[in-house]
């Protein structure tokens, strides 16, 4: 299927709506037509391409009208958009929902306006997304573990990974179409990035896909996958926290680290930066006391990291 901005059938009244490049805030979705109603996975980043994909979706939902959303974590490009679908249930791990409230539209949109190299910085990844006036729309439902729903006769099964990507990460099944929507468990042609982890949380998350009867997959950002695809990710992950516990066995400084580690083939990945974040949280998991530097330094690194100023 090809990767193109909008929204493609799989079959069994599931669909995925997709937005390359799949890099910083450009997340995919899912909807889920049942008889009369349908389910939403998670809104887009702004206002702007949240509308413009509920607009793609009027021809279905017209006669199935979204009655119920499920936000598979607390990413502002997984929920910003809430606002416009207020009106509906909003179903989310209770970790999730707590998340959300921690980073409000308001920070990123002053972020976004901040003088001098902050106000820079966070352009380059962000710039092309509209912060302003979103108003932040919590879940009504909150679950711990797994959780089902009933939509419009179809089943969905909601069966939380977390901590893993966040605090409270969230896979998406829909059994009689064997189709799995990820969030960010799956970062496809870009590289995963751990705010939360444990790592292995988000390894054992991989496997649980791998076992399931799932023929569509679709990751929180990139092109649809296979359980191949989902294996890969698997190893990155794998490769990192041993290549990062070694060094922090070794007496080695978290950012040294991150920047000693050769990334071989992972290297082609978008993103491939994030390694930054992904080693300081490997070193958080193996010390309670490591402390990890504040977002605007963790966005630093891994610009510094892409741009080759190690």
């Amino acid at each position: 299927m090809s990767y193109t901005l909008g929204l493609h059938e799989l079959g069994t009244g599931c669909h995925a709506y997709l937005q390359p490049d799949g890099g910083w805030g450009w997340s995919n979705a899912g909807l889920v037509v049942g008889d009369g109603a349908s389910l939403l996975v998670d809104t887009l980043f702004d206002l702007k391409i949240t509308q413009r994909m509920l607009d793609t979706m009027e021809p279905l939902t017209n006669g199935a009208p979204i009655s119920t959303v499920v936000n598979t974590h607390a990413n502002g490009d997984h929920c910003y958009g809430n606002q416009l679908v207020k009106h509906t249930e909003i179903i989310a791990s209770a970790a999730t929902a707590h998340e959300m409230s921690e980073v409000p539209p308001a920070m990123l949109a002053a972020l976004n306006k901040a003088p001098g190299e902050v106000g820079e910085l966070f352009r380059h990844f962000f710039g092309e997304f509209e912060f302003d006036d979103i108003e932040s729309v919590l879940p009504t439902t909150t679950f711990s573990g797994s959780y089902s729903v009933s939509v419009g006769g179809t089943q969905v099964d909601l069966v939380e990974v977390g901590p893993a990507h966040t605090a409270g990460d969230t896979l998406v099944f829909v059994p009689s179409a064997r189709t799995v929507y990820t969030g960010d468990i799956l970062f496809i042609g870009g590289t995963p990035i751990v705010w939360a982890g444990p790592l292995d949380n988000w390894i054992k998350a991989c496997d649980l896909i791998c076992n399931s009867d799932v023929e569509h997959i679709v990751p929180g950002h990139g092109p649809l996958t296979d359980k191949a695809g989902v294996a890969t990710i698997g190893e990155y992950l794998s490769y990192v926290q041993t290549e990062a516990t070694e060094r922090f066995h070794g007496g080695m400084d978290a950012w040294d680290a991150a920047r000693d580690i050769a990334l071989n083939g992972f290297s082609q990945w978008g993103e491939f930066g994030r390694i930054a974040v992904n080693v300081d949280t490997v070193y958080r998991s193996l010390d309670g006391t490591h402390k990890s530097p504040d977002v605007v330094e963790q966005f630093k690194r891994m610009f510094q990291m892409e741009q080759g100023r190690h």
